[in-house]
């Protein structure tokens, strides 16, 4: 059931006769459609709307209304993405902002203050610490816990709960990382259709050309490595290394080197892997990784859960799973 809240927590109801999309981490955003027959005023900025239970869910932020669509449209950021809109800036003084202690002590410390007791930090010891972690300069809270955790082997998970005759908030917890293609070996035999493109013939060696005339001219060679990292030392020569020359006089010196990384990336070999995870009837989490083999070939991929996009279309349930790399080009 999709709940409706005010922005002092108070339950209004159930949302009926309506289309919800919540894509969580994605564009981390949610929708709710319903139609204009439909139309109650609760469904206002600031109101809530929320699955108990899941993450599926967010806070009101828009309002779309068009006289010739038979709906209106409420529109916000997933909770993943209210996380996403905060910001680990350094201490004064400091270059960058570190954490020391138990993960959900150090999560408490991080979130809590920002958000006014809608989240609310598990209490729990996980056992496992992080000792002087330092977080990237200036990222988001969300990339930064997300990170963090992932050193340690464990996932941001989140849950809207409500104790008896209490108000409603958002349950945080660090949980570890499931490794599905450890516990279950999916295979053509078990009826799963999946999709699995293994390229190793990618550029691995790039010549970028700056600014300058000649041999005065701005050169950097970029190199990727055997575990797909990217560094000025050359890992693959004769046969196997494959060059190739990126040529860019618009990008100043300083930021040349992100740009010919991200150029890098585009052209170096890759491993891709789709596949149906809804199919597979586990609660598989954000974070957690799926896997599959072909025999015929001898291919196995294993690839994290990226995103998960929940709808409710004309009171149909469902689940679109996205793998980390799907859609790249």
């Amino acid at each position: 059931m999709v709940i409706l809240a005010d922005q002092e927590l108070r339950e209004l109801g159930v949302i009926k006769d309506s289309n919800i999309t919540v894509d969580l981490n994605g564009d981390r955003t949610f929708s709710v459609q319903i139609a204009r027959s439909n139309w109650r005023e609760e469904l206002t900025f600031s109101s809530l709307i929320y699955i108990m239970g899941t993450e599926y869910g967010g806070i009101i932020g828009e309002i779309l209304t068009d006289t010739t669509l038979d709906y209106v449209e409420a529109k916000g950021l997933s909770w993943r993405g209210r996380l996403a809109k905060k910001i680990i800036e350094p201490p004064v003084g400091s270059d960058y902002k570190t954490v020391s202690g138990e993960l959900h002590t150090v999560m408490k410390e991080l979130i809590e203050p920002e958000f006014d007791g809608l989240f609310v930090v598990s209490q729990e010891d996980t056992g496992v610490t992080v000792s002087n972690y330092q977080f990237d300069r200036y990222c988001t809270l969300y990339d930064g816990i997300v990170k963090m955790l992932k050193s340690k082997g464990y996932r941001l998970q989140l849950s809207f709960r409500r104790e008896q005759n209490e108000l409603g908030y958002l349950y945080i917890e660090a949980v570890p990382i499931v490794d599905y293609s450890n516990r279950v070996e999916l295979s053509k035999d078990c009826k799963l259709n999946y999709t699995m493109d293994d390229k190793r013939d990618g550029v691995n060696h790039l010549i970028v050309t700056g600014k300058g005339e000649l041999q005065d001219r701005n050169i950097l060679h970029l190199y990727v490595q055997e575990n797909g990292e990217i560094e000025t030392k050359k890992h693959y020569t004769g046969l196997q290394e494959i060059a190739e020359v990126y040529e860019n006089t618009s990008t100043e010196t300083d930021e040349l080197m992100s740009a010919a990384e991200d150029r890098l990336r585009s052209l170096a070999g890759k491993k891709t892997f789709k596949m149906d995870v809804a199919k597979l009837g586990i609660d598989v989490g954000i974070g957690d990784i799926v896997g599959g083999r072909d025999y015929l070939t001898g291919l196995y991929m294993a690839k994290p859960v990226e995103n998960i996009v929940y709808e409710i279309i004309n009171d149909v349930e469902s689940k679109t799973y996205k793998l980390e790399g799907d859609g790249e080009e």
